[in-house]
């Protein structure tokens, strides 16, 4: 006799084994971290990071919206409004689960700077670095998602911003460094800044993301380093490289985001994933761990199977129960407990 729990039928003329808990979990762990902002163009200030949210969320039966957020394009080497063409990032986009929104990142600003035919950085989880010719100010983040691009002054070697971090605020050109998690059971950074742009012109390269995938600002006349997929890192900042326009290089695209949850292996998995969510899914340390990297849709819990109880006749066998039916006369019910997730008998 075997117990099915997914459809809460009870086949006679087999054993029952252990029976699978069904009950969803009361909370759950959760990551969220938007996608990365994009770097600019022309000493371009470096995309803001993901915003950073992680912490325990209540649940019950039902469904609930799962949403990973795609990094930022970076500047453009032309039409972008800004100088010679040049314009800035664009910000990433919100990663969500249930009633946690992490912001995509600000994009970094582009072209010459603040009044000078530039282009603004822009404010998101963390703010973009602002653009490096002329004096510039980097952009906010979001509380209690994350942190300031850095502003430029304008002097001494031209460099972009760099985009804020998960972590701290970017004071120079490089990004800002973002957070480390151990949700998924190794610790790792998540929404790292993305460096700014150089003055390719006279000789310069670009300055480095933050560490949690923020990307690196150029490297002689290549376009920025992308940030890292799923880790919600900035791009990095394009380079100004000198001649005829349209000079300069393309901003990084920011990093997507990610979405993780885990709960005890104790309660039951989800029973459904909708279509278009890409997903992994394993049991580290004694917890379910759903790893979500691109795609929006509904995850559910199914409500537990309800208490159920037969009749057996006799020569029944219950494994794992003390003492065992076997070899019975006459009639006894048996029970189902979906909290327990075990089978009980008592005479009628």
């Amino acid at each position: 006799m075997t117990y099915v729990s997914s459809t809460n039928t009870l086949n006679i003329g087999a054993t029952i084994g252990p029976t699978t808990n069904s009950i969803p979990p009361p909370s759950v762990t959760y990551l969220v971290v938007g996608g990365g902002g994009g770097g600019g163009s022309r000493f371009g200030g470096g995309g803001g990071a993901g915003g950073y949210q992680t912490g325990t969320l209540s649940v019950a039966a039902g469904s609930y919206t799962v949403t990973v957020g795609s990094g930022g394009a970076g500047g453009p080497q032309d039409g972008g409004g800004g100088s010679q063409g040049a314009g800035a990032g664009t910000n990433g986009n919100n990663s969500v689960f249930s009633s946690i929104t992490s912001l995509g990142g600000g994009g970094g600003g582009g072209g010459d700077g603040d009044g000078f035919g530039g282009v603004a950085s822009k404010t998101g989880g963390s703010g973009g670095g602002a653009a490096g010719r002329f004096a510039s100010a980097g952009a906010e983040g979001t509380a209690g998602q994350g942190n300031s691009g850095a502003s430029t002054s304008g002097a001494g070697a031209f460099y972009g911003g760099g985009g804020g971090g998960a972590g701290a605020s970017a004071t120079s050109g490089t990004g800002g460094i973002g957070t480390a998690s151990s949700i998924t059971g190794t610790s790792t950074f998540y929404a790292g800044g993305g460096g700014g742009g150089p003055d390719r012109a006279n000789g310069y390269n670009g300055l480095p993301g933050g560490t949690g995938g923020g990307g690196a600002g150029s490297q002689g006349s290549a376009a920025a380093t992308n940030g890292t997929a799923n880790t919600g890192g900035g791009g990095g900042g394009g380079s100004y490289l000198g001649g005829a326009a349209p000079n300069q290089a393309l901003g990084g695209t920011g990093g997507s985001g990610i979405v993780v949850i885990s709960y005890s292996s104790a309660y039951a998995q989800l029973s459904s994933i909708g279509a278009g969510v890409i997903y992994s899914y394993s049991v580290i340390d004694g917890n379910h761990v759903y790893v979500f990297t691109a795609g929006s849709n509904s995850i559910t819990w199914a409500a537990a199977n309800p208490p159920l109880t037969i009749n057996g006749g006799s020569g029944i066998a219950v494994l794992g129960l003390t003492p065992a039916i076997s070899s019975m006369t006459g009639f006894y019910n048996l029970v189902y407990n979906p909290t327990t997730g075990q089978l009980a008998y008592y005479a009628p």
